[in-house]
């Protein structure tokens, strides 16, 4: 497909029709980077845990937050007041 540059004030831009972004999943933010010769636009790879604390909502909704192991006592807490 061939597109035009634009001038956007100081900088240069280009329109991207909307089937091409929703085709490669592109939304509010894309990665901009050079490979040899050309412009490669991709989606932002995803941060790490960005997604607990909806994992966690979904999992307490669905009753199934119970913990993986039950807790436990060390021997040495028999003897503490609390």
């Amino acid at each position: 497909m061939l597109t035009s540059i634009r001038r956007l004030g100081n900088s240069h831009g280009i329109l991207i029709p909307k089937p091409l972004l929703l085709q490669v999943g592109l939304v509010d933010q894309a990665e901009l980077l050079v490979e040899g010769d050309a412009l490669v636009l991709r989606r932002p790879k995803a941060t790490p845990r960005s997604d607990w604390a909806a994992a966690s909502q979904r999992l307490a909704v669905s009753g199934d937050d119970a913990l993986a192991m039950p807790e436990f006592a060390n021997e040495q807490d028999a003897e503490l007041t609390w």
